[in-house]
């Protein structure tokens, strides 16, 4: 079995202090501690330096002294092992900040030394496990506040609650809460080949394996064996949970499967177009040279995506 906790994203063991998001004194009095600290994200990159995640104090020129009392979309994280608290929040448009970032590009905060905001995709599989637990909860809820400024029931204003935990609206009632999509990512396989694609508008030669958003009243499983047959028109036979990761682009849940494909003969694909730009069987050996890049007409998932983590470990036998 593959771990999740081996995997980015996977946890890295934080506090995440849920029983004080609802004590608004309790986490006023976690704020005012000295080494209480802010994850600032700026259009939805990470303050990045060659050393991992930066974290800022409060009082820091670039929040403009922002508090959790203050800034009504800052997210507490939870707290590290000293049991200090350390918080997100989102980054206005400084002056000169520009208009437009190319894919990748790291952009630099003129009160901000020895980092830039980067893209985490890019920079994911460097960082610990606690700091990708981090990112990824910051990032994830932050989008969440994001894409829910307005009530769902009656379309008002809502406000934060719960140290940014909760949206309540206070036309109607509803409580909101952070939402996680789920999502199937599945390693199919027959015999000594494994099933892999690209979507249309990938970058050139990237080839991943089979996702799909699990459906209301679906199983896991049932998703995995609908969106085989969808994608490429194979019916799948044994199923089995292998991973979970957090996806926080914008907020999903990762579940990784490996599908066997049974009988004797290697059914044909028959990608959806709309879905699907090309799909192989792509034979172990292949699969070697891919991650060894001696295979340029396919190109492996980024390093930390469960993707790549379920193909390497089929690759090594662990899935078998």
């Amino acid at each position: 079995m593959a771990a999740s906790d081996r995997i980015t994203f996977g946890g890295g063991g934080l506090d995440r202090a849920a029983a004080l998001r609802g004590d608004s004194r309790a986490v006023a009095a976690l704020a005012a501690r000295p080494g209480a600290r802010v994850l600032p994200l700026w259009r939805g990159r990470m303050l990045l330096s060659g050393e991992g995640l930066v974290a800022l104090p409060f009082d820091h020129p670039a929040l403009a002294g922002a508090t959790p009392a203050e800034e009504a979309e800052t997210v507490l994280l939870g707290r590290c092992a000293a049991g200090e608290g350390i918080w997100a929040r989102p980054l206005s448009d400084w002056d000169g900040a520009p208009q437009e970032t190319a894919p990748g590009e790291e952009v630099a905060h003129p009160a901000i030394g020895g980092a830039a905001f980067a893209e985490l995709r890019g920079r994911m599989a460097g960082l610990g496990a606690r700091e990708a637990e981090l990112a990824a909860m910051g990032r994830a809820v932050l989008n969440w506040h994001d894409a829910h400024r307005f009530c769902a029931r009656c379309g008002a204003p809502s406000h934060v609650a719960e140290a940014g935990w909760r949206r309540a609206c206070p036309a109607c009632g509803a409580q909101h809460f952070p939402r996680t999509d789920p999502v199937v990512i599945m390693l199919v396989t027959h015999g000594d080949a494994v099933l892999l694609g690209r979507a249309p508008g990938w970058p050139e030669a990237m080839h991943s394996v089979l996702a799909g958003f699990v459906e209301p009243g679906e199983t896991a499983e049932a998703a995995v064996r609908r969106e085989v047959a969808e994608e490429v028109g194979v019916t799948v036979g044994p199923v089995d949970y292998v991973a979970s990761q957090p996806w926080p682009f914008p907020a999903s849940l990762m579940l990784g499967f490996h599908a066997r494909v049974t009988g004797p003969e290697r059914p044909v694909l028959r990608p959806d177009p709309a879905e699907i730009a090309a799909a192989h069987w792509v034979p172990r050996q292949r699969l070697a040279r891919i991650f060894a890049g001696e295979d340029h007409a396919i190109r492996a998932p980024l390093r930390g995506a469960i993707a790549r983590h379920l193909m390497w470990n089929w690759l090594a036998g662990r899935l078998d």
